[in-house]
């Protein structure tokens, strides 16, 4: 609100026989988060935490999140559409292979106005992400373009919705890569809207994703922004950033608007705390949760703060009040809402229905193509010791990906058993590839959720309470808020080669695992020294309840977990892995 111009109102209410009433203006604002290409339908959504897989509901599809944004606008058309980042990057097939063009086009077509860049817009650097902006082809992919291929415009057209970020600057020119704000006439309001990313950015992308920028502080890049737009004439003031908390409920419809613990100790808590008194939303991301907050700002007012979980399972519908006389906000409503497929009143957008088919139909033969070869099926099925061929050739994959100087300096690599999701099969496919082959559509199919590799510090205590946290009744480790104790079932990580270890259930919880046996190329790992660990990301936030490895610092991102599978075909090209020796029972 501009102070002066509510003197002056007021004074003017003085000098008269009285006030009129206010006159209210309503705008709608949809937001949604980390998007992350997700042009088909993720799959389902619980009902209530406990719900049985027959009741879940199946969600998204860009088509649909379209068919919903139409459906609210025709409720309000003063209506703004924004994204809190990471709408590109760590995508599917479908929009990867086409470095996101398609998931650019389609949020042409959805109607978004502003996204806030995410971390995950930086995974092919500054200038691929310039493009994203300004249209134009690849330079070097011949999978760019392919407009004439699915009905969108050639050359790529390029975001006509704008793209923020207030707190990303060029360290040669000290100006921000895009803008750092926009000021959008709605109802004959003008709203400011600040976009921004986390500012720990470096410290989950690649370094050339991030080479020759700097990520300033949020909540003072946003409090020096403040005086500019009220000097632009900005009435409201929206906060679009790409960073977030999370709540200690598990994830359903039922839970959705809930802010179970008000955050906690959440960075986007500590952020909006710090904020000055004129920000009247702040529409957050980064942390895949469904949110509806009150936080206070520095004032101690309460302000909302949303997160629309991810990959367009949901949108969040913001109704915000404000007085045309004052220019001030009297009043932010917030809801969450599923983008149900099955929701009868909603009517898919057919366009993009067309669109994404058209893409699917051009990426089914690049899905064929052959990285490399194996002599035998490579399955995920454990041993006695919960080891799997496929889980030691994964988690190899990770090593070579992340050990290098530069890239990690890894020295052991862990990854998730849930996360392989089908064997490699020996047998050619109904492709006809050829026995033994291997396709980069198979490979997708084995590790299809576009995680990307974090390299962090451990010391060889948190190595021991990472193993223990495998087992069920274990809790050691994990945060008082926690909402479940323990693991519902053994959750044996598969280790890279070089790391071996010894275990038994002893009937003691967090008591499972050997100390003296847990080695790196033989070494037996000494609790006191630190060691570089590589994860995917869902792991290295708390994914599967391995807590610990939230504890990990000097964090380094680093390349999609597909990307590092490839690499490694290249680096084999024969891949034949080796006895399922690295995790022993104890006798």
């Amino acid at each position: 609100m501009n102070l002066n111009k509510l003197a002056i109102v007021l004074a003017l209410c003085l000098t008269l026989l009285g006030c009129a009433h206010p006159v209210m203006t309503k705008i709608k604002i949809v937001a949604f988060n980390d998007f992350h290409g997700q042009l088909e339908s993720p799959g389902t959504f619980r009902q209530t935490p406990a719900s049985p897989a027959s009741t879940n509901v199946s969600v998204g599809g860009v088509d649909w999140m379209a068919g919903y944004i139409a459906h609210l606008k025709r409720q309000n058309p003063n209506t703004v559409v924004v994204s809190a980042g990471d709408l590109i990057g760590a995508t599917p097939l479908i929009s990867a292979l086409f470095h996101d063009e398609g998931t650019i086009e389609a949020m042409n077509r959805l109607g978004l106005d502003f996204n806030s860049v995410g971390n995950h817009e930086f995974d092919e650097g500054k200038t691929e992400l310039k493009r994203m902006q300004s249209g134009g082809c690849h330079p070097t992919d011949p999978n760019t373009c392919r407009g004439a291929d699915v009905g969108t415009p050639y050359p790529f057209e390029g975001a006509r919705f704008t793209f923020l970020a207030a707190n990303v600057m060029e360290s040669a020119t000290g100006n921000t890569i895009f803008p750092a704000y926009a000021i959008k006439k709605v109802g004959g309001i003008r709203v400011g809207f600040i976009g921004m990313t986390l500012k720990e950015t470096p410290t989950v992308v690649t370094p050339s994703g991030v080479a020759g920028l700097l990520f300033m502080d949020e909540a003072a890049t946003v409090n020096a922004l403040i005086p500019k737009l009220h000097a632009l004439g900005a009435e409201a003031i929206v906060v679009l950033i790409h960073q977030g908390g999370t709540v200690p409920t598990t994830q359903s419809i039922s839970t959705i608007n809930q802010c179970a613990g008000g955050l906690n100790d959440s960075p986007i808590k500590a952020i909006v705390n710090q904020l000055e008194g004129d920000v009247d939303l702040v529409v957050s991301g980064h942390t895949h949760q469904a949110y509806n907050c009150q936080i206070a700002n520095r004032d101690g007012r309460l302000i909302s703060v949303t997160s629309a979980h991810a990959q367009g399972k949901l949108l969040t519908d913001i109704e915000m009040t404000v007085n045309q006389t004052t220019g001030k906000v009297s009043a932010v409503t917030a809801t969450n809402i599923v983008v149900d497929r099955s929701n009868s009143a909603i009517t898919p957008n057919n366009t993009l229905t067309t669109i994404v088919n058209n893409y699917k139909a051009i990426a089914t033969p690049i899905a064929n193509r052959v990285i490399g070869a194996i002599h035998a099926t490579i399955t995920r099925t454990t041993n006695s010791a919960g080891e799997s061929a496929l889980g030691d050739v994964i988690a190899d994959a990770q090593l070579l990906e992340t050990e290098a100087a530069g890239f990690g300096e890894a020295v052991v690599a862990f990854m998730n058993p849930d996360g392989i999701r089908a064997d490699l099969t020996y047998p050619s496919s109904a492709v006809d590839e050829g026995d033994g082959k291997v396709t980069y559509g198979e490979v997708f199919t084995v590790q299809p959720f576009g995680n990307s590799l974090v390299t962090l510090t451990l010391t060889g205590a948190q190595i021991h309470v990472l193993l223990e946290q495998q087992f069920t009744g274990c809790t050691m480790g994990y945060p008082v808020d926690a909402p479940v104790t323990g693991q519902p079932f053994n959750r044996i990580l598969q280790v890279s080669k070089g790391f071996t270890y010894a275990w038994k259930e002893r009937g003691t919880a967090c008591n499972n695992v050997d100390p003296s046996s847990i080695k790196i190329n033989g070494v037996q790992v000494d609790p006191a020294a630190s060691y570089r660990v590589s994860v995917n990301n869902y792991i290295a936030d708390g994914g599967d309840q391995f807590y610990v490895l939230t504890q990990g610092a000097n964090r380094l991102g680093g390349a999609l977990d597909i990307d590092a599978f490839e690499d490694y075909f290249s680096a084999n090209p024969l891949v034949t892995p080796g006895l399922q020796n690295r995790i022993a029972l104890s006798p």
